[in-house]
């Protein structure tokens, strides 16, 4: 069930939009959401305001994100709200086991891609959310950091299962997430990438590494008195 869907679901009496560049939504949905094929790096010509904008994993999606949140502060009704929930690269350690990793080497390296093809990622756009809102006009600007375990590494019940989802999330979409990124942006040859994916994928399994991915939350209100 996706997010949207869970959000149609609860709130029956919104309506609620989702925007993807490509076709491949749902068939069957709730009354009240729609999908709508589109580009947010496009000017926004949508015929009604937003009371909720929702950003979801998208650093690394935009070449300039300071537009993107400058046309949800334009396209939001006056005390709406933009809210960001992203991840961060490069990973981090409650410890030194990740030092000198691959695990270490492939959020720097993808985060150094990223930069070259113009469309910088991790934490270098996450945590400069809050100035950037502050610059559009959004005030009552509040943020929130999760930490996400790479693996099962971590002794609570609760973070040990969310280290295992997260796990098998990245070990399931390793190989996409670099290929593009390695071979276009650093120029490496696909016989490198896959070398590296075998080594970073070992290190993603491996208990001994106590990693995170740093996970922002960061949201802000329009103001009654704005148009």
């Amino acid at each position: 069930k996706s997010p949207l869907t869970t959000a149609a679901d609860q709130y029956p009496n919104c309506e609620v939009t989702g925007i993807d560049l490509s076709p491949g939504q749902p068939s069957f949905v709730p009354p009240n959401l729609k999908y709508i094929i589109d580009d947010a790096e496009e000017l926004w010509v949508y015929d009604h305001r937003f009371d909720y904008v929702h950003c979801r994993l998208m650093a690394g999606c935009f070449a300039d994100p300071e537009k993107l949140i400058q046309q949800a502060f334009e396209n939001l009704e006056p005390g709406g709200y933009l809210e960001f929930q992203d991840y961060g690269l490069p990973c981090r350690s409650v410890d030194d086991t990740l030092d000198g990793t691959s695990l270490e080497k492939w959020g720097i390296l993808m985060c150094e891609a990223a930069r070259k093809l113009g469309r910088p990622m991790g934490t270098e756009v996450s945590e400069r959310y809050r100035e950037w809102m502050e610059a559009a006009g959004f005030v009552d600007i509040q943020e929130q950091h999760f930490m996400w375990p790479s693996n099962p590494w971590p002794k609570d019940k609760y973070m040990k299962e969310l280290g295992n989802w997260n796990m098998i999330n990245i070990l399931d979409g390793l190989e996409g997430f670099c290929l593009a990124l390695m071979t276009r942006g650093l120029g490496w040859r696909k016989e490198e990438v896959d070398v590296f994916v075998a080594k970073v994928s070992s290190d993603v399994k491996n208990r001994g590494i106590h990693a995170y991915y740093p996970m922002p939350v960061v949201w802000g209100r329009k103001p009654l008195t704005a148009t």
